[in-house]
Formats: C-alpha cells, sequence, structure tokens
C-alpha cells in the first residue's frame, strides 16, 4: 500500500448527504484515515450556489461526493463550485465523486441540432479542476471517453447478484432476467449470468422523452418470476408497461425490479404502486423524494461500502478491478 497524501478528506455535497456520510464513516481502514472535511454549500437569495471551505486542503487528496440529481442544475453547480474551492485552496487531488451522473441520457444527437449535453458536463467537470471521477452505472459507457481525466464507472450488478443469490441462490430457474429494452441488454446479460439464470428482451419504441411503447417480449417467460433490471427509473412509465406486458402477454407469475438509481421524477411513485410489480430495488445513489409518502414496493440497497472501498483503493493508488 502506497500512500503519499496522508488523510483523506471528503466533502458532502448538498444532494445526498446521508449518502456522503456514510461513506465517509467507512473508509478508514488500517493505516488509512478519513474525515469529513468542513465545508458549507448554501445558496444566495438569488439561488447561486456558495460554498465555504474551513479546513486547510493545502496537498491533500480531496473527495467531493455529489450526486447531480434533481434539483440537477443546482446540484451540478454546487459540485462545481467545490471543486473550484479546492483547487484554489491548493488541494494536491481532487476527486470528484459522483454517484449518479446527470445528463448521461445526453450522450449523443438523436436527431439535428440537438446537444451531446454529456460531453458539456465532462468538460464542465474538468475545467473546474477535477482530477478523475468516480461514478457508478453510467448510463452511456461511452461517456467515460468524453472526459480527459480518469473516470471510474462502478457496476451496481454485484450489489443486486449479492442480495439476489442472499435470498435465492445461484440458478434458480424458478427466475428470469429481463432487459427492459435493447440498451440495457448488456448489463442485463452481466447480472443474469452473475446469478445464473435465463435473459428475455422487452422490445420497446421511444418516441419522445419519457414515452415509450412496448411493442414484443423476445423470449419466453411464462410461469417464471421475473427481474425486469435497468440503470435507472424516471417516470416509471417504461418500467410499469413493461411489467403489464410481461404478465397479461408473456405469462410471467410474479414481476420484481432492480434499477441502479431511482430518479422517481414526476408521479413515478403512484405508478409503480398501481403496477404489478411486486417489489423494485435500488441503490442509494439518490435519496428518496423529499416529502413524498413512504412506498411499501420500493426499498434500497446501500453502496456506500462500495464507494469508500474505491476511495481507500484510490487514495492508495491500488486497482479497482476487484470492486467490480
Amino acid at each position: 500500500m502506497i500512500d503519499k497524501y496522508g488523510e483523506i478528506l471528503t466533502f458532502a455535497g448538498s444532494a445526498n448527504r446521508a449518502f456522503a456520510d456514510k461513506v465517509t464513516s467507512l473508509v478508514p481502514s488500517a493505516g488509512v484515515q478519513c474525515k469529513a472535511g468542513n465545508a458549507l454549500v448554501k445558496s444566495f437569495a438569488d439561488g447561486e450556489a456558495s460554498v465555504s471551505i474551513y479546513d486547510s486542503v493545502r496537498g491533500k487528496d480531496c473527495y467531493v461526493i455529489q450526486s447531480t440529481c434533481k434539483p440537477v442544475n443546482d446540484n451540478l453547480m454546487a459540485l462545481l463550485v467545490m471543486i473550484d474551492a479546492l483547487r484554489r485552496a491548493s488541494a494536491e487531488r481532487i476527486t470528484a465523486v459522483i454517484p449518479y451522473f446527470g445528463y448521461a441520457r445526453q450522450d449523443r444527437k438523436a436527431k439535428s441540432h440537438d446537444p451531446i449535453s454529456a460531453k458539456l458536463v465532462a468538460n464542465l467537470i474538468t475545467v473546474a479542476g477535477a482530477d478523475r471521477v468516480l461514478t457508478m452505472d453510467l448510463h452511456a459507457a461511452q461517456i467515460q471517453g468524453f472526459f480527459d481525466i480518469p473516470v471510474d464507472d462502478l457496476r451496481a450488478a454485484k450489489l443486486f447478484a449479492d442480495h439476489f443469490l442472499n435470498l435465492h441462490g445461484h440458478g434458480n430457474q424458478d427466475f428470469i432476467v429481463v432487459a427492459p429494452d435493447a440498451g440495457s441488454v448488456a448489463r442485463s446479460r452481466n447480472f443474469a449470468e452473475r446469478i445464473g439464470v435465463g435473459l428475455a428482451i422487452v422490445d420497446k419504441r421511444r418516441e419522445v422523452a419519457n414515452q415509450s411503447e412496448v411493442k414484443n417480449v423476445i423470449g419466453n417467460v411464462s410461469g417464471k418470476k421475473v427481474i425486469l433490471f435497468d440503470d435507472m427509473v424516471d417516470t416509471a412509465g417504461s418500467l410499469c408497461g413493461a411489467a403489464k406486458v410481461l404478465v397479461e402477454e408473456g405469462g410471467a407469475t410474479e414481476v420484481y425490479a432492480y434499477a441502479t438509481h431511482g430518479v422517481l421524477s414526476l408521479d413515478a411513485i403512484d405508478k409503480i404502486e398501481s403496477s404489478v410489480i411486486k417489489g423494485i430495488r435500488f441503490i442509494d445513489t439518490i435519496p428518496y423524494p423529499e416529502g413524498r409518502p413512504v412506498s411499501s414496493k420500493i426499498s434500497y440497497i446501500s453502496a456506500a461500502d462500495l464507494f469508500a472501498c474505491a476511495i481507500r483503493n484510490i487514495h492508495c493508488g491500488e486497482a479497482l478491478s476487484e470492486l467490480f
């Protein structure tokens, strides 16, 4: 183990402080010290982001933990301002820990004159002064190439697989994994292989943003307990629509879902509650929507230990491959 930076300092953004605090508490191990940096993140009266750093960060290895979830632009700006503050305070190295990377769905030009906003955000983070990025389940793998700094993209499949295996064991043929669209086939196949079950695919067509139509199911789900596997749930229309088709037309007996990021916009929770889905588990990269009633169908698996291990390995110059 090589530790040339001394103590790790973590700085929690405003998006998910509970997650940041949990990660910070789990980082310390033999020879590695970590503490939460003393900082204040707030907004001026007109909405401008304001950050004050009260610890000396000169020569330190600093980690800013901030998901760019709703309100996306506020949280993104707070992340950028905090990185800039640390860079100007002479931090030796700054890692942007972004459990949920917003704007990731705008990764290409879907039609003429579209922006590639994911690339723009990558540029902003780099120019602000980040030395590397640590995130989880980017919506599109090519986003890693949008950065000119190292990007470590952790996978939630391991966490979900561990949870499933503890409950049902490996190779339980009562279950089948279903990819909710063609774009999620690779990650769904990876998860299916981890737990030793088959794979089916939902043929989904999206005409406009946040609206899609399920056309058919590729594969046999009849008599099976289905696990829909995806990287995020936004408005939940696609997920609930796929679940309905799998039961009514495919003959599935039960439908569950695993998804990394619970964006849960608009009436997503109500849709999930009234759907045929028995239960859905998210990773705690995004907090449960504030002010909403607790859903009996929604639960979370924590990625805090995985991120803590990644931070520790980055700090000590060790490989992250074992975490994938």
